[in-house]
C-alpha cells in the first residue's frame, strides 16, 4: 500500500507531466510552420527581394502572433500564464534551428545572404541565432501573450451579469 506522502508525489509529477505535455501540443504547429519559413524566407531571398519586404516573415512575427493565439485560448485556464511560457520555450529555440542550418548553407558555399554576414564558427551561431534568438522571441511573445490573457479575464469578470456579484 503505498503511503499517503508517495501519492501526493505522484500526483504532482502527473501535474507537470501534464503540464509538458500540453505546451508540447501547443508548440507543435508553430514548430512546423517554422520549418517551412526559414527556408522560404531563404528561397525569397535568393530571388532577389530585398529584406525589407521579407522582413514580415520572420521568426519573431510567429511568436507574436502564437502567443495572442494561445493567450485567447488559454485565458480561462488556471495556469495559462505558465502553458504560455512552457510553449515558448519549446517553440522558439527549435524554430532557431533552420536559421542556423540557413547560416550553414550561406557559409559553406558563400551564397551572401544575411544569414552568413554576422558569424564565422558554429558556437557564435549557435549562441546567437539559437539561445539570444530565442530570448528576442519569448520576452516580447510572452509579454504579449499575457497581456492578452489579462484583457480577456478582466473582460470575462466584467461580463458577469449583477446576480453573479456578492454584495
Amino acid at each position: 500500500m503505498k503511503s499517503k506522502d508517495s501519492m501526493i508525489i505522484e500526483k504532482e509529477i502527473e501535474k507537470k507531466q501534464s503540464l509538458l505535455h500540453r505546451a508540447l501540443d501547443l508548440a507543435k504547429v508553430p514548430i512546423i510552420i517554422s520549418l517551412f519559413l526559414t527556408p522560404f524566407r531563404f528561397l525569397l531571398e535568393l530571388a532577389g527581394l530585398p529584406e525589407y519586404v521579407i522582413f514580415i516573415l520572420g521568426l519573431l512575427w510567429l511568436a507574436l502572433a502564437f502567443s495572442v493565439y494561445w493567450g485567447i485560448k488559454l485565458y480561462d485556464e488556471k495556469k495559462a500564464y505558465l502553458l504560455l511560457l512552457g510553449g515558448l520555450i519549446i517553440f522558439s529555440p527549435v524554430s532557431r534551428l533552420t536559421v542556423v542550418a540557413a547560416w550553414w548553407l550561406d557559409t559553406r558555399w558563400e551564397i551572401g545572404t544575411h544569414y552568413g554576414q554576422y558569424f564565422d564558427h558554429w558556437t557564435q551561431t549557435l549562441l546567437n541565432h539559437v539561445i539570444y534568438g530565442a530570448l528576442v522571441q519569448i520576452i516580447p511573445a510572452f509579454i504579449l501573450g499575457s497581456i492578452t490573457i489579462a484583457i480577456l479575464r478582466a473582460r470575462k469578470s466584467v461580463s458577469k451579469g449583477p446576480n453573479d456579484i456578492e454584495n
